[in-house]
């Protein structure tokens, strides 16, 4: 719960849902210490369209939903060191996203 000001009363929000609750004037609801995170405990939202800039484009991958054959691929180590990388796709059309192992 994040503590919030409405209609000039101290209240109670939810980040995740927006339940709004009144603290509870017999309990210490009191903000005693504000939380100051590091830049590397932030999160960064990238807009998708700006991920496909830097990565490669390759020919003659037929996208399994439209068809098309240019996707952008990324190429990840998603199981144990001694067994090939997972490539993933990316439509360069429609932006349909699939796996591909060896």
């Amino acid at each position: 719960m994040i503590p919030k000001t409405i209609n000039g009363k101290k209240v109670l929000v939810c980040p995740r849902c927006g339940y709004i609750k009144l603290p509870n004037p017999k309990r210490n609801n009191k903000i005693t210490k504000k939380i100051q995170h590091s830049e590397l405990e932030k999160t960064t939202v990238i807009d998708s369209k700006d991920i496909l800039k830097g990565l490669p484009k390759a020919k003659g991958v037929r996208c399994p939903k439209c068809g098309y054959d240019e996707a952008y691929y990324i190429i990840l180590q998603t199981r144990s060191a001694d067994e090939p990388p997972t490539r993933i796709y990316i439509c360069a059309r429609c932006g349909y996203t699939w796996r591909e192992y060896e």
